[in-house]
């Protein structure tokens, strides 16, 4: 299941592989990839990937962002037992890998 909202700032992507549970954590993705806005303003545009592994009982929640900013894709990818910790992981290994493009940039 894939869903692209156009917001103001930021086109994020949010595709959920093998999961039922998709209302409340794709909205709570989709909100902590705005957040890297904040941090960079020239991004082009987001995608989410969230995935449930059956074969592993204890890191089967596996979350991967990818982000295009101009000349350069930047991903970041975590397993664990939850949603929401996994994605907060990529969200802060993509805030430092925008920080330093940002600084590269100047």
């Amino acid at each position: 299941m894939t869903k692209a909202v156009v917001n103001d700032s930021l086109n994020v992507k949010v595709t959920l592989r093998h999961s039922n549970n998709h209302n409340s954590i794709e909205e709570y993705a989709r909100n902590a990839a705005q957040s890297l806005v904040r941090i960079f303003p020239g991004i082009i545009s987001c995608h989410v990937i969230l995935d449930h592994q059956k074969n592993d009982f204890e890191k089967n929640k596996l979350a991967e962002i990818t982000v295009h900013v101009p000349q350069n894709v930047l991903v970041a990818k975590e397993a664990g037992a939850e949603y929401e910790p996994t994605i907060d992981n990529c969200v802060e290994a993509l805030s430092r890998q925008l920080q330093k493009y940002k600084e590269k940039m100047q």
